[in-house]
């Protein structure tokens, strides 16, 4: 007999980008062992459970249309942090700003951190986040000495990369679809300031931008480039380029004080004056396609070579700046489509993607490229190469040709060797998510299901849409 779930959870649930919605049961445990409760529950009711942290995926991952969803968010404590050793130890509903707010007055920092400061560890680890630093740290998965996690079948399991090393690899970056991490252990990286030192400089193309990615990457901490998207022609490509690098110890003559988190803070006002809570709702009448290419163009053309310092949180957090930004995209919201190419056939893969974006009328309104280095781990999404990040703005009138423009760029992306990412694109297919992933790959990560959730109590919107039979 059906257990029938009380009609309060039942809540309709957004991705990141507000592009999709679907309706689920919330949970919300406050203690680890809630979490057995709950794959009792959906046992009980013959339905599925996916894992929710703070909602952070452009695309369906924390998605479970008709099903339970479990928002691990108030399972958000610290447990242990030593500061000799820089090594934390959290539960899965941490925030990225919980952490960095930890450890930054003790002189360490995240080694790898997201766009933006309030992703949970769980979903971190879950998608094995990547950060401006690919290229010489790694994923977020490359810094867990140790986690903790409770499975369906009620095992509750202790991994490393030498304890348990296959499943620790496949459930960092396994889309929360192999158990529950209920502790994690990660090791911080020792600074010696607050700031960072920051070079940004204009690339006038595409080939620059790809050359100068990979000329200073041998000399940086971080690389990252934003990419006028909407820009054609002999200008394909262009963009400005972002070099930080750590500060050394005796460089920064005030470290105490940059290193405080009030320090750290970013402002709530633009310019001083303009409450950056606000900035959404101007922005929404110019996010169409001239509105961001008039800001582009502007952005471009006042570019200059410059170098300055900058706190962490400012140079990382660039999301963060505006609360609510995604809002501005209107009713139907926005998706991002990432692409992780060799750097062998990235710039012939990428020209003809934004080509053809151009001839579609649906040219991205931010790009973002970075440098990638390859991983061990099951599921990943990395390359020798680079990844670009597109925004898209989603309406009932481009949908459909936005959908048929973005398969085009999977056939472009495998025909060029490349990857994708599981916390972004959401039209992946199963049959793409085969041939990048290889079918060895999947059928070791099936098997790994198997025996870690025998009756396929975990499943989420994207686990169906990638790893279906189809």
């Amino acid at each position: 007999m059906n257990t029938t779930l009380p009609h309060e959870k039942l809540t309709l649930l957004e991705n990141f980008g507000h592009s999709l919605r679907s309706p689920a049961y919330v949970f919300q445990p406050t203690e680890v062992d809630e979490i057995g409760q709950a794959f009792e529950l959906t046992k009980q009711t013959s339905l599925t459970v996916t894992l929710r942290g703070a909602g952070r995926s452009y695309n369906d991952a924390a998605l479970n249309g008709g099903g339970i969803v479990l928002d691990l968010q108030r399972l958000n404590h610290i447990r242990t942090w030593n500061p000799e050793s820089g090594i934390i130890c959290a539960e899965p509903g941490v925030t990225l700003q919980q952490v960095w707010q930890t450890v930054l007055p003790d002189c360490w920092w995240p080694p790898v951190v997201s766009g933006t400061m309030f992703t949970t560890l769980g979903g971190c680890l879950g998608m094995n986040i990547h950060g401006k630093n690919n290229f010489r740290m790694g994923t977020i998965g490359e810094h867990v000495l140790e986690f903790t996690a409770w499975l369906p079948t009620g095992a509750q399991v202790t991994c490393s990369p030498k304890k348990n090393g296959d499943l620790f690899r496949a459930m960092i970056g396994g889309m929360g679809m192999l158990g529950v991490f209920t502790s994690i252990t990660l090791q911080m990286k020792r600074v010696h300031s607050g700031l960072l030192e920051v070079e940004a400089w204009n690339v006038p193309d595409l080939k620059t931008h790809l050359h100068d990615l990979e000329a200073r990457k041998e000399d940086a901490d971080y690389l990252v480039g934003w990419m006028d998207c909407t820009a054609g022609g002999r200008g394909l490509g262009r963009g400005q380029l972002h070099q930080a690098n750590y500060l050394h110890e005796g460089d920064d003559p005030d470290a105490k004080k940059t290193m405080q988190v009030e320090h750290q803070t970013l402002p709530a006002r633009f310019f001083g004056l303009l409450p950056k809570s606000i900035l959404h709702t101007c922005m929404a009448p110019f996010m169409n396609n001239l509105g961001p290419w008039s800001a582009n163009t502007a952005k471009y053309l006042i570019g200059r070579h410059k170098t300055y310092r900058q706190p962490h949180a400012a140079f990382h957090f660039l999301l963060d700046y505006i609360p609510d930004w995604e809002l501005a995209y209107g009713r139907d919201g926005l998706i991002q489509y990432q692409s992780f190419i060799p750097k062998e056939t990235a710039l012939d893969a990428w020209t003809e993607m934004l080509n053809l974006s151009h001839r579609r009328g649906l040219p991205a309104y931010l790009g973002v490229t970075k440098r990638h280095r390859p991983d061990n781990f099951l599921l990943s999404h990395a390359v020798d190469g680079y990844s670009l990040a597109l925004d898209f703005k989603v309406t009932d009138g481009n949908r459909s040709t936005m959908a048929q423009m973005l398969q085009d760029f999977d056939r472009i992306t495998l025909a060029a060797g490349g990857r994708f990412y599981f916390a972004k694109n959401s039209e992946t297919t199963a049959e793409t998510a085969i041939r990048f992933l290889g079918e060895e790959t999947v059928v070791k990560f099936r098997l790994l299901k198997k025996r870690c959730d025998p009756y396929n109590l975990l499943e989420s919107d994207l686990f169906r849409r990638v790893f279906s039979d189809a």
